[in-house]
């Protein structure tokens, strides 16, 4: 059984409502970055966002700042987002993880793309309509086999954000067909709080997934939530071998901290069901190593 992967994501497009250690600022993310790397995570996963309100921002410099304080910080792996996906030009895409490759300083590891087009609905029991008209996932198997080879040029492997098991049956294809490596991290997404896109974020929703992980590829698939305490999922994949894509981005946590964790708390929380179950962590040399990256 593998050592367990842990990737805390940081801030996703979650504002300080809920939980006021999100962090906006390059100086922030870098130094939660670090501090969840004590307590465990390989992986980083961040959002650029205005320093001031917080506001998504899709400036190349914030990306490279974040990383390149990152790097000098600590040892993790970093994955920024790969942009937008409700849009579809790739430069808007993707130009940022570009622009950071020209110093190796600011180089990302690992660029998230999402293997599904859909639609993101929002409905909570009791609304009278379902919310999110306009809001769509635009990935059609071109854009992706674009976005996936110019991160490759720049050194960045591919990450595959796993939505349906019609994405599991992309990722085998793009696989075999060469547009993937044949190692390769998987996150298995879920999703609650009122985002309907996915699969429903109990252990039920998450086996639906897992049960078709393709064989043919050699894939360390993660657990992940959006909207609701992952913890439960994260134990279930501890149990089977899988691993963990965790953090304040996706759910505030008013369970851990007395109420208001740091991203950090929520990754010690996942290390504590590790060693009850018997899991090692992995460190980002060990996940540099399994995964072939540079």
């Amino acid at each position: 059984m593998d050592k367990l992967i842990i990737d805390a994501r940081l801030n996703e497009y979650t504002f300080r409502e809920p939980n006021p250690n999100i962090p906006f600022s390059p100086e922030e993310i870098a130094r939660d970055a670090a501090a969840c790397r004590e307590a465990g995570a390989s992986i980083v996963h961040y959002h650029a966002r205005d320093p001031e309100t917080g506001a998504p921002s899709s400036d190349p410099t914030l990306y490279a700042e974040s990383a390149r304080q990152i790097r000098a910080a600590c040892d993790a792996m970093i994955m920024p987002t790969l942009g937008a996906n409700t849009v579809t030009d790739l430069d808007q895409r993707i130009s940022h993880i570009e622009f950071m490759a020209k110093d190796s300083a600011s180089r990302a590891d690992l660029a998230p793309l999402d293997l599904a087009s859909i639609s993101l609905g929002m409905w909570r029991e009791g609304m009278a309509e379902v919310g999110g008209d306009d809001l769509v996932y635009y990935n059609s198997v071109g854009i992706l086999k674009a976005l996936a080879g110019r991160a490759r040029a720049v050194g960045a492997l591919p990450l595959a954000a796993i939505w349906n098991v019609g994405s599991l049956r992309i990722l085998e294809a793009f696989v075999q067909t060469g547009v993937l490596p044949q190692t390769i991290f998987a996150e298995l997404f879920t999703t609650e709080g009122g985002l309907i896109a996915g699969h429903p974020g109990t252990r039920r929703g998450l086996q639906a997934l897992v049960d078709f992980v393709p064989e043919s590829v050699d894939c360390l698939w993660a657990a992940a939530c959006y909207g609701a305490n992952a913890l439960d999922l994260a134990e279930s994949a501890i149990e089977q071998g899988g691993h963990v894509a965790i953090g304040l981005g996706d759910y505030a946590y008013p369970e851990i901290g007395g109420g208001q964790p740091t991203n950090a708390e929520v990754i010690a929380a996942v290390v504590e069901i590790a060693d009850r179950k018997g899991r090692e962590i992995a460190t980002p040399s060990e996940v540099r190593e399994r995964l072939g990256a540079k």
